[in-house]
């Protein structure tokens, strides 16, 4: 069973930046597809970002794009999410999650096995 654990969620201004991390427990991670999703309040979980198993591919929803991204450390089995220029808007609680096989949807969430329990992100205005 592999388990993500992510970190670095808090409460910044409008204009800032946070970095979100996500380390699984397997040492194999670097060749999981990894994604991140977000879900506010009142809302459904929405997509994020993604990177695909070999790390060369990247996606991304519209609304972050240009402010955030997505990269993995190999050696640490951790993905980042790096937001910069936050807006109330990206406000939710914010999920990891991983596949070990090809992703065929990387923007689906039941295209991922393993989620992690969430991180909270507030952006006040």
């Amino acid at each position: 069973q592999v388990q993500l654990v992510e970190s670095g969620g808090g409460l910044v201004q409008a204009g800032g930046s946070l970095r979100l991390s996500c380390a699984a427990s397997v040492r194999t991670f670097s060749g999981y597809a990894k994604g991140w999703f977000r879900q506010a309040p009142g809302k459904e979980r929405e997509f994020v970002a993604a990177i695909s198993r070999s790390g060369r591919d990247t996606s991304y929803a519209d609304s972050v794009k240009g402010r955030f991204t997505i990269s993995t450390d190999n050696a640490k089995n951790t993905v980042y999410l790096q937001m910069n220029s936050l807006k109330p808007e990206d406000t939710a609680v914010y999920y990891c999650a991983a596949q070990p096989l090809q992703v065929g949807h990387p923007d689906l969430e039941y295209d991922y096995e393993y989620w992690g329990q969430g991180t909270q992100v507030t952006v006040s205005s």
